[in-house]
C-alpha cells in the first residue's frame, strides 16, 4: 500500500527553473525566471545557446513558466493516448510520480487552485497508474 499525502503545491512553485529542448541544437536546455528582476534566460550546456528577456509588459510582471517566454517546447513531455503528459523538471516529475504511483491519496484543505486539482482527469485515473509510471521512468532517464 503506497500512500500520498498531498502538499497542496500549486503548478507556478515549479515555474522558476523548466528543462526545455533548445532551440539551437534540440537538446536539454534550462529556462529559468526571476520575477523579482523581471528576466528569464535560456540556456543550453551543450551548444552555449544564450538568450534573455525581459517578464515585464507594460511595465507589470506577467508570472508565468520560463519556457513561456521563448516559446519553447518542453523537455519532459510524452504521449498518453490522445493527450500528452508534461512536467517543467525533475521536482515536478517526482511529485507526480508519487502522486500517480499512490493507492491511497489524502487531501486536506484543498483551495480549488493546487497542481493536483488542476489535473486533466487522465491523470488520476487507477487504470492509467501503470502506464504513466512507464512514461515517468522513461523521462527519469531523458
Amino acid at each position: 500500500m503506497n500512500r500520498f499525502h498531498d502538499e497542496n503545491l500549486l503548478l507556478s512553485e515549479f515555474y522558476k527553473e523548466v528543462w526545455v529542448a533548445c532551440p539551437s541544437c534540440a537538446k536539454k536546455a534550462m529556462a529559468t525566471v526571476n520575477f523579482e528582476n523581471q528576466i528569464a534566460r535560456l540556456f543550453c550546456l551543450h551548444c552555449g545557446y544564450n538568450k534573455e528577456t525581459s517578464t515585464a509588459v507594460n511595465s507589470v510582471s506577467i508570472e508565468t513558466a520560463a519556457n513561456h517566454y521563448f516559446q519553447a517546447e518542453l523537455w519532459l513531455q510524452a504521449p498518453f493516448k490522445n493527450e500528452v503528459f508534461w512536467v517543467y523538471n525533475h521536482k515536478h516529475l517526482v511529485y507526480l510520480e508519487r502522486y500517480i504511483s499512490a493507492t491511497i491519496r489524502e487531501h486536506k484543505d484543498r483551495s480549488g487552485f493546487t497542481l493536483l486539482e488542476k489535473l486533466p482527469k487522465f491523470y488520476h485515473e487507477a487504470k492509467n497508474r501503470e502506464g504513466l509510471l512507464k512514461i515517468i521512468a522513461k523521462l527519469k532517464t531523458k
